[in-house]
């Protein structure tokens, strides 16, 4: 896997990934940004959180469960002092389907905390991970 990041101005940065993806990354203006595109460290958030959601999906569609929609609300605390790690994230799912068995989403998530999502496996080495869940029934 590779990516590139190349410096525009100020603090924006272009990240290119290997597979020719863009997104633009900056800084608050009190550190010389312009607010034009998501910080660094919210960039490895949304990461876990898409690596963790592609999982859960993954196993729940093996499972043949019918999901119409997932949604992961992801919270996190970062320490105080440099360098400012995540310590605690809190990934809450929000799974929505037609007669979804709860045993099914425990499991996913589960199986995807403890052993498939690398991201959430890196980022657990310096933060307590915590999950929970919620289904939501469509009629």
């Amino acid at each position: 896997m590779k990516a590139r990041v190349v410096w525009v101005e100020d603090s924006v940065m272009m990240g290119e990934s290997g597979s020719g993806h863009g997104i633009v990354m900056d800084g608050p203006p009190e550190h010389g940004g312009r607010n034009l595109g998501v910080r660094p460290m919210e960039m490895l958030l949304l990461g876990m959180g898409g690596c963790t959601e592609f999982d859960v999906l993954s196993i729940l569609r093996k499972s043949r469960q019918q999901v119409t929609r997932c949604v992961v609300e992801l919270e996190a605390e970062r320490a105080q002092q440099d360098p400012k790690v995540f310590t605690r994230i809190h990934a809450h799912f929000i799974v929505t389907g037609k007669g979804l068995s709860e045993k099914h989403v425990a499991r996913a998530i589960s199986l995807s905390a403890e052993k498939y999502c690398s991201a959430s496996l890196m980022l657990g080495k310096s933060a307590e991970i915590t999950h929970d869940y919620e289904i939501r029934d469509e009629q």
